[in-house]
C-alpha cells in the first residue's frame, strides 16, 4: 500500500491507538475519530471501566514495545510502578498465595488514563496521524463488497477512506453496520458472567503490603476476588469484584466488609487503614462476547479489532494484551491486497484469540453458577488447574510457569509438560482445596 492512502480508525482507546500506530507505517494519512474529549488526566466517558484496575500482561507490554520501544521507560517516568511479577507483586490463586519467585515478567502498574495518554502522545507524533475529538461515527459507507468512507456527525458528514478500522470497543455497532451494507452478521459466542466491580483510590503509605506494588486475588469458587495496584501519584487503586450478581457494595462500610470476606487480609488491610481519596465507583460487565468475523466474507476496506472483535471477561486482564497482538498481526497483513486483507487478518487474529478465549472460558466455567457446556475435557482441565494452584503455592517452578501462562508468554500446554505435570501431581495435594478454607476475616 503506497501513495496518498487514507485510513480511518474509529476509537482512540488502546486498540485504536495501536492500530493507528501500525497503519501510519503504510498509509500517508491516518485519522482517528473519537467521540470523547481527551484531556489525559481523567477517565473518559467512553471507557466506563477506566476508574478500575487495568492489568497489562507482560506479553502485551513487550508487543507494545515492538511499536513504541520506550513505552515501559516512559510509563515509569510518568509515575507508574514497574515490578517483577511474584517478586514485587503478590498473587493469590485458589485462595492460596502463589510462591514468590523470579518470573522474568514485568508489571506496569498505572491507571488507564495514564496508559492511554502515553500511547496517544507517541501515536500522534507519527507523521500523517491526526485525532478528531467529539466526533461520532454513524457507520461505514459502501456495500457488501467494499467500504469507501464513514459517516460522522458534524458539518463534514462523510470521511472518505481506503480502510476503516472499527476499534470502538464493547459498544461496537459493527454487526448493525454490516447488516445495513447487506452483509450477514458474524456468529457470536457469548458467556454470561454478570461481573460487578467497585473501585476506590487510597493514599499509599510506606511499608504497606510489605513494600510490594500490587496484590491480585483471583476469584474463588464463590466468585469473589479483587486487587490493589500502586499507581501514579503515590496512590493505591483498589478494585473488588464479584460474579453472578454478587457485586461489591458502593458504601464504604459494605466495601470494607466485602474486602474482609476474601481469603487473604491484604486488601482489607489497605482499605481499613488507608486514607480514601474518592468515593467507591461501580462498574458492571454482563457477558464476554466473541464475534466470529473469521467465518464470514467481510467487505474490503473494513476491519474490526480489539474488544469490538472479542470482549473478554476483564477479570483475566487479557483485553489490552490481545489488542496489542492484533495490532502486530495487522502490521503483518498489510501486504495483502485490499480485497484479501479482511480474511487474512481475521484468520491470523484467530490464532491469538482462541487460546486466550479458551483460557478465560475454562476459568469462568470453574464457577458452578456460570452457564455453559462442561465436557469431560473441561472438567478434567479445571480439576488440573485447581491442583496447579495448590502446587504453585509451594513450588516456585510451578508458580513461574503458571504466571507465564497467565501472562500469555507461554502456551497453556506448558503446564502439561512432563516435568511440570510431575511437580503438580506431587505437590498439588499438599494443601486443602479452596472450598475447605475459610476467609481470613468476615
Amino acid at each position: 500500500m503506497s501513495g496518498d492512502r487514507h485510513a480511518v480508525v474509529l476509537g482512540a482507546g488502546v486498540a485504536g491507538l495501536l492500530a493507528a500506530r501500525v497503519l501510519s507505517e503504510r498509509f500517508s494519512r491516518v485519522t482517528i475519530l473519537e467521540r470523547d474529549t481527551l484531556d489525559g488526566a481523567e477517565p473518559r466517558r467512553g471507557v466506563p471501566q477506566a476508574r478500575h484496575i487495568h492489568g497489562l500482561l507482560d506479553r502485551g507490554r513487550t508487543d507494545i514495545e515492538q511499536l513504541i520501544p520506550t513505552f515501559t521507560a516512559d510509563m515509569a517516568g510518568r509515575g507508574a510502578t514497574i515490578s517483577e511479577v511474584l517478586v514485587g507483586t503478590r498473587w493469590y490463586a485458589g485462595g492460596l498465595r502463589v510462591a514468590p519467585t523470579p518470573t522474568g515478567l514485568t508489571s506496569v502498574l498505572a491507571t488507564r488514563p495514564l496508559l492511554e495518554s502515553v500511547l496517544r502522545e507517541h501515536v500522534l507524533a507519527r507523521p500523517g496521524v491526526r485525532l478528531r475529538e467529539r466526533t461520532v461515527a454513524r457507520g461505514p459507507v459502501g456495500d457488501a463488497r467494499r467500504v469507501t468512507a464513514v459517516d460522522v456527525d458534524g458539518e463534514n458528514r462523510t470521511v472518505t477512506a481506503d480502510l476503516v478500522v472499527d476499534a470502538t470497543g464493547r459498544a461496537s455497532r459493527a454487526t448493525e453496520w454490516l447488516l445495513d451494507l447487506g452483509v450477514r452478521p458474524p456468529h457470536e459466542e457469548r458467556r454470561e458472567v454478570d461481573l460487578g466491580y467497585t473501585s476506590r483510590l487510597y493514599r499509599h503509605r510506606p511499608g504497606q503490603l510489605g513494600g510490594h506494588g500490587a496484590v491480585v486475588v483471583s476469584t474463588g469458587t464463590d466468585g469473589r476476588g479483587g486487587g490493589a495496584i500502586r499507581v501514579e501519584g503515590d496512590r493505591w487503586q483498589v478494585t473488588l469484584a464479584g460474579m453472578l450478581g454478587d457485586h461489591p457494595p458502593t458504601d464504604p462500610h459494605g466495601f470494607a466488609r466485602f474486602a474482609a470476606s476474601l481469603p487473604t487480609p491484604d486488601l482489607y488491610d489497605i482499605v481499613s487503614a488507608g486514607e480514601p481519596l474518592d468515593e467507591p465507583t461501580p462498574y458492571r460487565f454482563r457477558s464476554a462476547v466473541r464475534r466470529r468475523f473469521d467465518r464470514l466474507t467481510a467487505p474490503a476496506g473494513f476491519l474490526v479489532l480489539g474488544d469490538a472483535l472479542c470482549s473478554f471477561n476483564p477479570l483475566y486482564a487479557q483485553g489490552m494484551t490481545v489488542a496489542a497482538q492484533q495490532a502486530l498481526i495487522l502490521r503483518d497483513c498489510l501486504d495483502a491486497d485490499d480485497a484479501a486483507l479482511p480474511s487474512r487478518f481475521y484468520a491470523a487474529a484467530t490464532e491469538c484469540l482462541t487460546p486466550a478465549w479458551q483460557l478465560a472460558s475454562a476459568a469462568d466455567l470453574a464457577h458452578p453458577g456460570i452457564t455453559g457446556t462442561r465436557t469431560l475435557r473441561s472438567r478434567l482441565t479445571n480439576a488440573y488447574l485447581a491442583r496447579t494452584h495448590r502446587a504453585a503455592h509451594v513450588d516456585p517452578r510451578v508458580a513461574r510457569t503458571l504466571l507465564r501462562v497467565v501472562n500469555l508468554v507461554e502456551p497453556s500446554a506448558a503446564l502439561a509438560h512432563p516435568r511440570t505435570a510431575y511437580r503438580i501431581a506431587q505437590r498439588g495435594e499438599l494443601f486443602p482445596s479452596p472450598a475447605s478454607r475459610q476467609p481470613a476475616r468476615r
